[in-house]
């Protein structure tokens, strides 16, 4: 097999041809499970990484934080860059730069060397995450759309339970290293891959806008630190201070974003009622799971005396069940609407985190597991359609802006679950016995939230038979959440 990349008449409508198709969405779920697992995979080599490079437990964090917050920052900028100049090209650049970086990050002696060495690797791992699922438009025809982007939240969501599991099998072979050198010589390979595989997109004649991509990352950049503060305990003016300077630059950003044909935040998007439930969904989701996720190990091992490897064998099965329900919800999003699919996904989420915090003093594994696998059955259930309706409701030539606010949403909604862990375990203390459990309880109260966002969508159904138009996409389009899927083509 020899294939190249299709010229963009080919992909236009209808995306690439089997088999070209599968190889095109093998690389792009490679890319992202890097960008992903890198986001989590050296937590667990936290305390071995300081004392090593001999850095204190406090200053180690940036190890973390540079990452987190370089992605956050610039999935934007590189969304937008992504629709000037074609989005093969943006992802492509980001994964040289994610595994130019992976090298440095796996050579440094100091700390100030890998935090530099992280920061790069997430301004990469958001070039990949920014385009990804504009990609996944283009490789998909209309009509199989939510399988695509079904595949893509599997791999988010194996990668993002996989990553402590994952390192810590690495480091039983080897040195902390070798967490950022394994992911040199994958992302040469996927770097080979994208250059024959990916379908190429058309470029715009829209100018970079530098002084909104500026705007974009001081906003986030404040939001996510004064975020972190109320977690961590940080001084209150200063905390103060951090989300009053995110919302004030925020304003001036949207206010700019307002006169823009083609601007950076899509604001214009938010204002088609189902993209801005779409996107409330996936944050409350994510807060959701970013509080279950920090708190679980601390109940299995804390409160019912678990080991760290029996912790990761019982978080396992969500990740399997959601690589199992993912690909069905995303075949029934091609074919009914995303409010009702993620509101019963929701609905059993909230539901199985109820019956977590419920368990009994000393559960059984059997008892643990069944309550897993209910809460991995609601999470696929919900992401695959509530991904696929973000993206599907903005115009094509506006995908890399969507998927970014997708990817965005994702993120910021971990960010806000870690960071109230954080404030309940400071208040309580995480051996308490009963912080675990109220962190599982506010994370089911957040699912309910998300679902009732979800199941509003379908009162926009009936009162807004038609949404307005966008700017970019020339005509005012039926939504797609709304429409028999032959009625697209």
């Amino acid at each position: 097999m020899n294939p190249r990349p299709p010229s963009p008449s080919n992909t236009a409508e209808d995306g690439l041809p089997l088999p070209l198709r599968y190889w095109a969405i093998l690389n792009l779920a490679v890319g992202m499970a890097l960008s992903v697992l890198d986001s989590a995979i050296a937590n667990i080599a936290l305390p071995a990484i300081a004392k090593e490079i001999h850095a204190s437990a406090a200053d180690s964090i940036w190890v973390i934080n540079a990452y987190q917050l370089a992605v956050v920052i610039s999935l934007l900028p590189f969304a937008s860059l992504g629709d000037i100049f074609g989005y093969r090209r943006i992802y492509m650049i980001g994964l040289v730069v994610f595994t130019g970086a992976a090298l440095i990050s796996a050579l440094s002696h100091s700390l100030p060397m890998l935090t530099f060495g992280r920061a790069l690797q997430g301004l990469g791992a958001a070039g990949m995450m920014s385009v990804n699922t504009a990609l996944v438009r283009f490789t998909y025809p209309r009509r199989q759309l939510g399988r695509g982007i079904a595949m893509v939240s599997v791999v988010v969501s194996i990668s993002s339970a996989a990553g402590p599991s994952v390192a810590a099998a690495i480091l039983a072979v080897a040195s902390w290293p070798w967490l950022f050198a394994i992911n040199v010589p994958t992302g040469l390979v996927a770097l080979a891959m994208s250059w024959r595989l990916l379908p190429t997109t058309p470029p715009t004649d829209h100018r970079f806008d530098l002084a909104s991509a500026a705007l974009s990352a001081i906003a986030f950049a404040f939001l996510i630190s004064g975020i972190n503060g109320i977690g961590h305990h940080h001084a209150a003016l200063l905390v103060l201070s951090e989300l009053a300077g995110a919302l004030l630059v925020g304003y001036v950003l949207v206010r700019r974003q307002n006169s823009l044909t083609m601007p950076l935040l899509p604001v214009d998007l938010f204002k088609r009622p189902v993209f801005a439930l779409s996107v409330t969904t996936s944050v409350c989701a994510f807060v959701a799971q970013g509080i279950v996720f920090v708190a679980l190990p601390f109940y299995f091992q804390d409160v019912i005396g678990r080991s760290q490897v029996e912790t990761g064998l019982l978080i396992t099965p969500w990740p399997v069940t959601v690589a199992i329900i993912a690909p069905i919800a995303g075949r029934l999003a091609d074919r009914y609407p995303a409010g009702i699919l993620g509101g019963i996904g929701l609905g059993v989420l909230s539901l199985g985190f109820i019956l977590l915090a419920l368990l009994p003093a000393q559960p059984s594994d059997a008892s643990i597991i069944w309550r897993i696998v209910v809460c991995g059955f609601g999470f696929g259930f919900f992401q695959s359609p509530n991904n696929r309706a973000i993206v599907s409701n903005a115009p094509r030539e506006r995908s890399g802006g969507a998927g970014a606010i997708q990817a965005t949403a994702r993120l910021l909604g971990q960010t806000i679950g870690a960071a109230l862990v954080a404030l309940v375990f400071g208040y309580a203390g995480p051996g308490g016995g009963t912080s675990p459990t109220t962190a599982i309880l506010i994370a089911a109260g957040f699912s309910a939230l998300a679902a009732l966002a979800s199941l509003s969508r379908l009162l926009n159904f009936v009162r807004l038979p038609r949404r307005a138009p966008v700017r970019g996409s020339g005509i005012p389009n039926p939504s797609p959440d709304r429409i028999p899927v032959r009625s697209r083509r």
